[in-house]
Order: structure tokens, then C-alpha cells, then sequence
């Protein structure tokens, strides 16, 4: 494992321990905060509100956007050490540290499922580390240069951007509204866009701390405002996704079409796979389908309640049964002491037998 491999690596799971905790950090201010309102409220009836902006003053909520402006800015800086098909797959470790921390710091309960689900990313993340390609084929701007000139990344940009143009104006007035996959797969596809500028940009910021004039190329720039449009688009479709479907659907649909996305198009643009042999190959796609069965289990089945009564019969405990089948004193009575009718057929017996 090269030193720059290291360092990618490094970066990309700090970047999911700093983004994973501020989701933590930013709900337990806002829940500090509305604990507050409901105590003034009850004091002060007529002065409840405190204002749509009350949680600027809650250092809490500052700290987890402290950590999200760290861990976004770790994530970014790993792209230019490590392969984007290690660092993107590895981003669904935020989503188990907030799970994690939650639990504990928020009281919220991790079920079966998304115990199994932590272990499942934890045992895939492990995989793809180990399999990943470690050998960087971009390592300046020129080389960035040379490899976007290739004809099967442009074939590849030209068919995501029509796509877009086509799931945007086509799909997504008629299906958008009902199919979770229009609007997803806008953010994916034009996500694996934004990744191979963020690593270009991440090449460039390399050579400018080295003392190259990485300012007066103009494909630093072009990637810039690539950059900036392409992560707009994916706000923007990401945000009408989540208004429309449940975040437990939209994440996992979105973390898997955004990685293969992003897989591929380093494929094209990087050659990341092209010195890979064989068994490395599927390991990494196996790591990869890991983590996607652990998100699942995390996210989709996070509101279902898992009871002892869900079990096999073999594997529920034993509970004392008030009316066993087969009590002792029934072993002890004689067949002969049975009514041979119930009760409600001897009386209506009885009574024909009156009138």
C-alpha cells in the first residue's frame, strides 16, 4: 500500500466519521433547542416562539456544521490521494456512524436489522479496501487533460447528459411524482460528473501547494464551474426526491445508483480497473453489493419493531402455556367421565325432550 493510497484511505474514513457525527450533533442542538421552547412555553405562554433562526444560537448545531464543513473537506481532499472507486463506496460508513451515535447519544433504537446492517458495510468496506485499485493513473492536470480527450469518456458524458435532458423534461413532469427512480437517477448520473471534477480539482490544489502555476490553466477553472453546476443539478433533484418519497427509500436507491455511477465513469476516465486481476475484481464488486444489503437493512426496515414473535417457533422462548393440551389431571381422568355432548347441546337437549 502506496503512501498516497494511505493517506486517500485515511481521509475517506475520517470523512465519514466527521460527517456521520454531525448529523448527530446538529439533532441533538435542535432537540436542546425545541426542550427549551416547550419549557418557556409553559412558563411564558404568550412569548413561545423563539424565532425560525433560534438554532444559530445552540453551539451545538455549530459544531455539527463544523463537522460537516471537516468532513466534506476530507472527503474532497481524498480524492486526490486514492481512487474514487474506494473513496465513494466507503461514504456509507457516515450513514452507519450516525446510526451508531444515534442509538447511543439520542436514544434511538438500532433493531436487528440495522445491527446487521452495520456489520454488513463494516465487513464491505473491509473487502473493497482490500481489493481496491491502488495504482493512481492521474496524477497532474495534463495527464487530467489527456484522459478527458479519450473518446469513451466522451461517449460516456454525452449519454449521461442526455439522459438528464430526457429523465428532466420527458420523465420527470409525468413520472416524477411517482417513480423514485427519475429524479435519483438524475442526481447519480450527474453526480459521477461532479466526482471527476472534484478529483481534478483535487489534482490541481495538489500541484498549486507544490509550487506549480496551476492558476493560469483554464482547465482548472472549467472544472470549477463544471463543478459547482453539477452539484446545483443534484441538490436540486436530490431535495424534490426527499419531498416526494421516504428518505428510508430514497437513500439507499441513491447511494446505490450514485456508487455505480461513479464506479463506472472512474472505469472510463481513470482506467482504475485496468491492472486489476481478476480476483480483485470481484472482490471489490462483492464488497460494493455488501455495504449496498447493509444500507438496505439499515435504512428499509429502521421502523419495524423486531419481537420474539417473529422468530421461528424453535428459537422463541418458552412461555408457560395457562391451558396446556395435555394437563395432569386430564392424564388422570377416565375417558369414561367425558360429556359425550357440550353443555350448550345438553341443555337444548333437555328442553326438546320437555316440551
Amino acid at each position: 500500500m502506496g503512501a498516497g493510497f494511505g493517506a486517500g484511505l485515511g481521509l475517506a474514513l475520517a470523512s465519514s466519521a466527521f460527517i456521520g457525527s454531525s448529523f448527530v450533533l446538529k439533532k441533538k442542538g435542535l432537540l436542546r433547542l425545541c426542550g427549551r421552547a416547550r419549557a418557556v412555553s409553559r412558563l411564558f405562554p404568550l412569548h413561545s416562539g423563539q424565532g425560525g433562526h433560534a438554532y444559530l444560537r445552540e453551539w451545538l448545531w455549530w459544531a455539527g456544521l463544523l463537522c460537516m464543513g471537516v468532513g466534506e473537506a476530507a472527503n474532497f481532499a481524498a480524492y486526490a490521494f486514492a481512487p474514487a472507486t474506494l473513496v465513494t463506496p466507503l461514504g456509507a460508513l457516515s450513514v452507519l456512524v450516525s446510526a451508531v451515535l444515534s442509538s447511543i447519544f439520542l436514544n434511538e433504537q438500532l433493531n436487528v436489522h440495522g445491527k446487521i446492517g452495520c456489520i454488513l458495510s463494516i465487513l464491505g468496506s473491509t473487502v473493497m479496501v482490500i481489493h481496491a485499485p491502488q495504482e493512481e493513473e492521474v496524477s497532474s492536470l495534463e495527464s487530467m487533460a489527456e484522459k478527458l480527450k479519450d473518446p469513451g469518456f466522451i461517449v460516456f458524458a454525452v449519454c449521461v447528459l442526455v439522459s438528464s435532458l430526457l429523465l428532466i423534461f420527458v420523465a420527470g413532469p409525468r413520472y416524477g411524482q411517482s417513480n423514485v427512480l427519475v429524479y435519483v437517477l438524475v442526481c447519480s448520473a450527474i453526480g459521477s460528473l461532479s466526482v471527476s471534477c472534484v478529483k481534478g480539482l483535487g489534482i490541481a490544489l495538489k500541484e498549486l501547494f507544490s509550487g506549480k502555476p496551476v492558476l493560469k490553466e483554464p482547465l482548472g477553472w472549467v472544472l470549477l464551474v463544471c463543478l459547482v453546476i453539477c452539484i446545483s443539478i443534484q441538490i436540486n433533484y436530490l431535495n424534490k426526491a426527499l419531498d416526494i418519497f421516504n428518505t428510508s427509500v430514497v437513500t439507499p436507491i441513491y447511494y446505490v445508483l450514485f456508487t455505480t455511477a461513479v464506479m463506472t465513469c472512474s472505469a472510463i476516465l481513470f482506467k482504475e480497473w485496468q491492472h486489476l486481476v481478476l480476483d480483485n475484481i470481484i472482490g471489490s464488486i462483492s464488497g460494493f453489493l455488501t455495504i449496498v444489503s447493509g444500507i438496505f437493512l439499515l435504512h428499509a426496515f429502521r421502523d419495524m419493531p423486531f419481537t420474539p414473535s417473529l422468530l421461528p417457533l424453535f428459537l422463541q422462548p418458552a412461555r408457560a402455556d395457562p391451558h396446556p393440551p395435555w394437563s395432569t389431571a386430564d392424564r388422570h381422568q377416565s375417558c369414561q367421565h367425558q360429556p359425550l355432548l357440550p353443555s350448550e347441546d345438553k341443555d337444548s337437549q333437555s328442553a326438546e325432550e320437555e316440551k
